[in-house]
């Protein structure tokens, strides 16, 4: 028996986020990508488009809301990262598997939850895809590592 493929499809133009397996979608959530539009290049802050897999799942149990520094939970006393563009709840790292998008994860481009959540289909992030934080936290617990993502215009 074959295993179910589970895949992420990320719609920039709708700012829509749809989980499938085996091609019935299972969920779909509103998201936010980046602000300055779609590109892989280094330091540009661009969503990346084309195919990628979840390289690494970061934050399994811990609290809602958790702000994420270098990918480090933060405790209740350790001092906020100096950015608008928190990363909270959970992260989901990709890793480009085009030629174009094999510089993603070095570029730490990540499905993570934000405080900004009333921004949340609107391009507002600094390059990741920016999710509402029960909703990241929700696709976490329905994806794998290794998990199929496309992300397109």
């Amino acid at each position: 028996m074959q295993s179910a493929r589970t895949k992420i499809d990320i719609s920039i133009g709708d700012q829509r986020l749809t989980l499938t397996r085996d091609g019935e979608v299972l969920r779909s959530y509103p998201v936010s990508s980046s602000r300055f539009g779609i590109g892989t290049e280094e330091g540009s802050m661009k969503t990346p488009p084309g195919n990628f897999r979840i390289a690494e799942k970061i934050g399994h149990d811990v609290e809602p809301g958790t702000i994420f520094k270098a990918r480090v939970p933060l405790g209740p006393d350790d001092p906020l990262p100096e950015t608008e563009d928190l990363i909270t709840s959970r992260i989901l790292w990709l890793d480009g598997v085009d030629e174009e998008n094999a510089n993603t994860r070095e570029r730490f481009i990540y499905i993570h939850g934000t405080k900004h959540e009333d921004k949340i289909g609107l391009p507002a992030s600094h390059g990741c895809i920016r999710m509402r934080n029960d909703d990241v936290i929700e696709l976490f617990e329905l994806v794998n590592e290794t998990t199929q993502v496309v992300i397109r215009e």
